[in-house]
């Protein structure tokens, strides 16, 4: 499925794929469709990041009136922090797209003075902190009664202690049709009933980490970080496998490793966020058809692969939070068959195997090599 798929205009698409984004996360494609479907209130809750901001932005801005002068959209987020990274996404998405898009960040370590004369220049988003939003409406520079959509982000600290306060008077503010977004990072019930006591008729998108599949053998070996390409390499020797996926964090470690592979004559394929259309087509053409051994792909990569017959997934680097674990070796054990996920660890990482198992509940064995063949550890 693509982005044009789910109803996002080609110039947004196109935007996307200046960055190789160019398959949906899973809360992405839930989102987007019912976002798309008219004035909602909405729901939209996963774990840090697996795409919410674009689940959100990339519906409501394919919906903006770019020909009017309006202040159409009010993103609010309890960090400066936040309101930057979102801000700077909003303007990447302007320049990449062409469709010229205005937006503001406001926030209170910046001047208002500042504020104010780049406000004369009609933004038709504003993305802010709860404070300077509602002082800048007050002394009434920031004009709202036009105002469509107002998106809560982290909204769990938003509604929470000293900012909830200043959330409820900036909503006395808007317009009283607005249509509003929540979106929580937060997987219990608390963030979800807030949302529901504040708007009626809420549609919901929850897209939380799934359970891991009962055909997947989980383990791991404790390594230094110098020797785990070489120790990676006699683990593909080991296991015979002839279609193995490996996950690395950088794109440098996809390239050197790819390398080294090859040198010891593994047929290997890189994927990475460099990489091109064409460059990413050929090598996906290669593993899948079964000339390449082994694809090597960057975090930044991983979105999309779908691909039969893999048999063993190899965290090079083991990633930080239990919804990325599963999101990489979910790509095995798939249409019942049996599949192996092997996670690769120095010292001071075991504490992220121990994250797996008790927020996963999976069991992850300890592994080593013994004369060519993997052995568990008691």
């Amino acid at each position: 499925m693509t982005f044009n798929d789910l109803g996002i205009k080609p110039e947004l698409e196109k935007a996307l794929a200046k960055v190789n984004i160019t398959i949906p996360m899973p809360v992405q494609s839930e989102a987007i469709p019912k976002l798309l479907s008219g004035n909602i209130n909405a729901y939209v809750g996963s774990e840090t990041g697996s795409g919410k901001t674009l689940a959100y932005l990339l519906p409501i801005l394919n919906k903006l009136d770019i020909s009017g002068d309006s202040l159409q959209i009010i993103i609010v987020a309890p960090t400066h922090e936040l309101v930057l990274q979102i801000h700077q996404q909003i303007v990447d998405l302007s320049q990449n797209s062409g469709l010229g898009f205005r937006s503001l960040a406001l926030i209170g370590s910046v001047s208002i003075n500042r504020q104010k004369e780049k406000l004369k220049k009609k933004p038709h988003i504003v993305v802010g902190s709860p404070g300077r939003l509602l002082e800048l409406i007050k002394i009434k520079k920031l004009k709202v009664h036009h105002t469509e959509i107002l998106v809560m982000d982290e909204m769990d600290r938003l509604l929470d202690g000293a900012m909830a306060e200043s959330i409820q008077a900036l909503i006395h503010t808007l317009p009283r049709d607005i249509f509003q977004i929540f979106v929580s990072a937060a997987s219990g019930k608390k963030a979800l009933e807030k949302a529901n006591e504040m708007a009626p008729d809420l549609e919901k998108v929850s897209a939380f980490q799934k359970q891991v599949s009962a055909n997947i053998t989980h383990l791991y070996f404790e390594v230094e970080d110098r020797k785990k390409s070489d120790l990676l390499r006699k683990i593909i020797h080991a296991t015979g496998s002839e279609r193995v996926i490996v996950f690395t964090h950088l794109i440098d470690s996809a390239e050197i490793l790819t390398k080294k592979l090859k040198y010891h004559h593994i047929e290997a394929v890189e994927i990475h966020r460099d990489c091109s259309k064409k460059e990413r087509q050929i090598a996906m053409s290669s593993f899948k058809s079964g000339k390449a051994q082994v694809l090597v792909s960057s975090d930044a990569s991983a979105r999309g692969l779908d691909i039969e017959g893999v048999t063993h997934v190899i965290n090079l680097d083991p990633p930080s939070q239990g919804f990325a674990y599963v999101h990489r070796v979910g790509r095995t054990g798939r249409a019942g068959a049996q599949g192996t996920a092997i996670t690769l660890i120095n010292k001071a990482e075991v504490r992220l195997i121990q994250l797996y198992q008790k927020s996963l509940k999976v069991k992850i064995k300890k592994a080593n090599l013994k004369d060519g063949k993997i052995i568990f550890e008691n």
